[in-house]
């Protein structure tokens, strides 16, 4: 086995492999279409949190309201729904006050839209980087999905001032909002997974993407309630992984009503299923990347 100095490439090799830690990496051929190389990823992660920084500051760089925007977006987002969904379309929003139920709804969904962007795109964006070096290509999709947090971050608690603002405050569900943030996470990168190796061939991809994505939005119950939907077509509605997502979502944060496990289940099995999927293909096409690219 020959052992390569740290950042060495072969282009005949496909993946990093650690020899015992002390020799720096070896590159060897790829084991099987499971063989996602995961702890790659771990190994790297110092440059997986220095690429979503990096995105982080790129994104509000000269700005004049900088991270400002991650709060106005989103607030100008509920107040155009609360005026024409509730004030002059009467939606209902299961009891709750409709910009806080608007709110919670838009937050979930502005972080798993701006992630789907972001990891859709972004080899593209970092072509330069792709061509240039070896490292473990996932790094890119993972650290698009998870530097939208800071901007969820910053939008969870306006939520929370919003909710005192109207009485409402948070039970022990809320304990639940982080593992629910995941699964929307988990679905963005597997969406990421799917149209990033695609962007890379046929940019069209691009183009489609915002389409797609306000189709989407008003395809999940974003600024109306999952129960509007006539019981004898939710299994369908049920079959948008994001329904599960957002209405979990609103029950962690206001503590109200029954979590439907039945809706939560389907999106589950659909998103490990993208998941996994998205990996495979992910890493089939990654050997392409620098030449198509």
């Amino acid at each position: 086995m020959n052992v390569m100095p740290p950042g060495t490439v072969s282009p005949s090799t496909g993946s990093l492999a650690k020899d015992g830690g002390k020799s720096g990496y070896d590159l060897r051929p790829s084991r099987g279409i499971f063989d996602l190389e995961l702890g790659d990823v771990w190994r790297a992660r110092e440059l997986l949190f220095v690429l979503m920084m990096r995105d982080v500051q790129v994104l509000y760089r000269q700005a004049v309201l900088g991270v400002a925007w991650a709060i106005i977006q989103p607030v100008f987002a509920v107040i155009i729904f609360t005026i024409i969904f509730g004030h002059f379309a009467k939606i209902g929003s299961d009891g709750l006050p409709y910009s806080v139920f608007a709110f919670a709804g838009v937050l979930i969904w502005t972080y798993f839209s701006e992630s789907v962007r972001r990891s859709s795109t972004a080899l593209v964006t970092d072509a330069e980087l792709v061509r240039k070096i070896y490292f473990p290509r996932l790094i890119i999709p993972f650290g698009s999905v998870i530097a939208p947090l800071i901007e969820f971050t910053i939008g969870f608690l306006i939520l929370l001032v919003l909710m005192v603002w109207h009485g409402l405050y948070p039970s022990w569900h809320i304990l639940a909002v982080p593992p629910l943030l995941f699964v929307a996470g988990a679905l963005a990168l597997a969406m990421g997974l799917w149209l990033g190796p695609l962007n890379v061939r046929f940019r069209d991809i691009k183009h489609t993407l915002p389409f797609m994505l306000q189709i989407w939005m008003y395809a999940s119950p974003i600024v109306y309630p999952a129960s509007i939907v006539p019981p004898e077509w939710r299994w369908a509605y049920a079959l948008n992984p994001m329904v599960g997502v957002v209405d979990g979502f609103r029950w962690a944060v206001f503590g109200q009503g029954k979590l439907n496990i039945d809706t939560l289940a389907i999106s589950l099995v659909l998103i490990a299923f993208l998941l996994v999927g998205g990996l495979v293909f992910f890493k089939r096409q990654e050997r392409v990347f620098a030449d198509v690219i």
